[in-house]
């Protein structure tokens, strides 16, 4: 599978690797949108929001428990932040891989555009 996110979380590309355990993998955005960008990805691969099932859908609570952990151990729990997950390409997807947005450290203005 020729997936950029399956190679971060498999270690065949480097990143600056913010937090990773069996299932889960946490990095910088390489074009941060705020102070504070994050992606939280599972390792398993999933296409999209469109493809969590029965079968894989505890990893999406597992990547929400985390984001709020990370948030309080990197500090920007109390002033906020914005978890962000685009489905689609209508709905701006560009990596095929289920993943999660973590923008904080400015006033997120809305509607995002």
């Amino acid at each position: 599978m020729d997936c950029i996110f399956c190679k971060i979380a498999n270690g065949e590309i480097p990143t600056e690797m913010i937090y990773e355990d069996d299932t889960k993998a946490v990095f910088k955005d390489l074009n941060p949108q705020a102070p504070v960008h994050l992606l939280v990805i599972p390792k398993e691969h999933i296409s999209s929001n469109n493809e969590i099932d029965s079968e894989n859908k505890q990893i999406v609570g597992e990547i929400f428990e985390l984001i709020k952990n990370l948030a309080r151990e990197m500090n920007f729990d109390k002033n906020g932040y914005r978890i962000v997950n685009n489905c689609g390409n209508d709905g701006g997807q560009t990596v095929k891989h289920l993943h999660y947005h973590v923008l904080a450290g400015r006033n997120l203005n809305w509607p995002p555009g």
